[in-house]
């Protein structure tokens, strides 16, 4: 493909990708894969270039541009260079004329910007979540050493503070490795592994996941335990539900069970478990906020109405969570979220309104102190945005 095609492509694509955050379409890495699966004749090349214009576009445009040429448009004023592949050629986007649309270049919507800063987040923290993610790695314990993955994957540099993780670059084809396939490494950004010792698992213990999605937390607390006690990982959603067990036979974890649950539903589902459980981890459904190095549209797509109905469910599965802890045990709450509303307001609210708890210091290496837990934030610790805190039931 020429230059000039190559931006035309990414025209079409952001277009896509544009109208997908403003309906509720498709993730940006989905429409992207589909587009380039019908057109074959785009080389590796093509695909790598083409990508990373969409991508740079997308990280450059705070609110959702007007079309994918006035996103493009600002990413020539960045790089004039690209002016040239405007050329009006058969396969590449008209002339650019005086005047025309161009979109507003900044790091998020200034809506959630006010937010950010108002949740003690400055620019140089808004603008490091829009910097490429780099790739984590959790060797799984229960078959293989970090210094074993290391000798084998030499590239790749210990992660400070973690005993079991590893970083690599970016573009490594992972799920390719035998080590991947063997269930010895998995895919897991430092903070989400960091986050997960704050449930300190330990053997023996009787655990629920109760946001557990595709089970990356779940296969990490089962190795924590070294597979001894018994993990439920619940979630209400059927299809990523359904990939944590495969994930869990491939990683040789033996402890854990799956329960899909009925939103509304949640307590009488779980009447069994009811103040059992040593562990309740809640990985609670959130904006996501933290994440967005590895997906930046998605900051297009959050509304203060959405924000508001994550808020509410937050909320529930935090009750729904107490209620399956015993006395003495410990209700971890987790958002890889970086909003005061999602993270320090909530455990707040439930310390305020629930006199029977109290916080205890999640125990991590690493983390700034907010309100009643810790933040992880890319800036400051290089890893996906995070809040998280331990509460403990005192009676």
């Amino acid at each position: 493909m020429t230059p000039a095609a190559r931006t035309q492509s990414a025209i079409d694509l952001l277009d896509l990708i544009i109208s997908a955050a403003r309906e509720g379409g498709a993730a940006a890495d989905t429409l992207i894969a589909r587009w380039f699966a019908g057109r074959r004749f785009a080389g590796s090349k093509d695909r790598r270039a083409i990508r990373g214009l969409v991508y740079d576009a997308i990280r450059l445009c705070g609110e959702v541009p007007a079309s994918g040429r006035a996103a493009l448009l600002a990413l020539v004023a960045r790089q004039p260079e690209m002016a040239a592949t405007f050329d009006g050629s058969a396969y590449g986007p008209a002339p650019i004329v005086d005047g025309e649309p161009v979109a507003e270049v900044g790091a998020l919507p200034r809506w959630l910007a006010e937010a950010f800063s108002a949740s003690g987040l400055d620019a140089a923290e808004q603008a490091a979540l829009l910097e490429r993610a780099p790739l984590d790695l959790r060797i799984n314990r229960l078959k293989a050493t970090r210094d074993a993955i290391a000798k084998i994957l030499p590239e790749a540099e210990p992660l400070p503070f973690l005993s079991e993780g590893l970083r690599l670059p970016g573009d490594t084809p992972v799920e390719k490795l035998s080590e991947w396939a063997e269930g010895k490494i998995e895919v897991q950004d430092a903070g989400s592994q960091l986050v997960t010792l704050a449930g300190a698992a330990a053997r023996g213990m009787e655990v629920v996941d109760l946001c557990a999605g595709g089970g990356g937390k779940t296969l990490a607390l089962a190795a924590a335990m070294d597979n001894e006690g018994a993990i439920l990982a619940c979630d209400i959603d059927r299809p990523r539900l359904s990939r944590l067990m495969p994930r869990a036979e491939r990683a040789g974890v033996r402890i854990a069970t799956t329960r899909l649950l009925d939103p509304g539903r949640e307590v009488d589902q779980l009447g069994d478990w009811r103040e059992k459980a040593d562990l309740v981890f809640v990985d609670a459904p959130c904006s996501g906020t933290g994440t967005w190095r590895r997906n930046p549209e998605a900051r297009w797509r959050l509304t203060p109405e959405r924000l508001g109905r994550l808020e509410s469910m937050q909320r529930r599965v935090l009750e729904v969570g107490a209620g399956l802890v015993r006395p003495g045990g410990a209700l971890v709450y987790v958002v890889c979220s970086l909003l005061d509303a999602e993270g320090r307001d909530q455990v707040s609210a439930f310390l305020a309104a629930n006199p029977g708890w109290e916080s205890v210091s999640p125990g991590l290496p690493v983390g700034a102190p907010r309100g009643a837990g810790i933040r992880l934030t890319p800036l400051r610790h290089s890893t996906d945005g995070f809040f998280v805190a331990r509460m403990v039931r005192s009676w």
